[in-house]
């Protein structure tokens, strides 16, 4: 994948969870893996993938091509959001909210590590309800494609950025 200036588009890959999972058959039991990846460019690209297998290192490659293949821009204002909110993927819910800069990444587990190769550097959040990693991952990314800057809105709207925010 190459960038519209023509340079490569470097992704830092990121592994979220990794879950066992076994199948029990008339010889005893079977173990695979299973692999929930992130990656990003680090200036507001993401994607994450699963991937699964019989090896570890199977599953991981795995779900970094999954994670490439399902990639979004998202909307930064300097080194954090836009504004604030709640991104939601069955019971996951994720209260996303800027923060000024030096704030650092107040964040846990899953959602630390998406929005980490996102490259926001500052920012607040809350895990909501459920835990589940696949699911907190992906109302993390949720929340992050529903941003809109100021001048997204105003283009929409047919207005200017100054009567937008008032």
């Amino acid at each position: 994948m190459a960038r519209i200036d023509g340079s490569a588009l470097e992704l830092q890959e990121k592994v979220v969870a990794i879950n066992r999972v076994s199948k029990t058959v008339k010889g005893g039991r079977i173990f695979k893996f299973a692999a929930l990846v992130v990656v990003g460019d680090e200036n507001g690209t993401i994607g994450f993938g699963i991937g699964k297998s019989g090896e570890v290192p199977d599953a991981i490659r795995k779900g970094i091509e999954d994670a490439k293949k399902n990639l979004i821009k998202i909307s930064l204002k300097g080194t954090t959001i836009p504004h604030e909110v709640l991104g939601a993927f069955g019971a996951g819910r994720v209260l996303l909210k800027p923060a000024p800069e030096g704030t650092g990444v107040i964040a846990g587990g899953p959602v630390r590590a998406v929005i980490e190769v996102a490259g926001i550097r500052d920012i607040r959040t809350k895990s909501l309800r459920s835990n589940n990693p696949c699911n907190v991952v992906r109302a993390t990314i949720n929340g992050l494609m529903s941003l809109r800057t100021a001048q997204e809105v105003a283009d929409i709207r047919g207005k200017s950025v100054d009567e937008i925010l008032g």
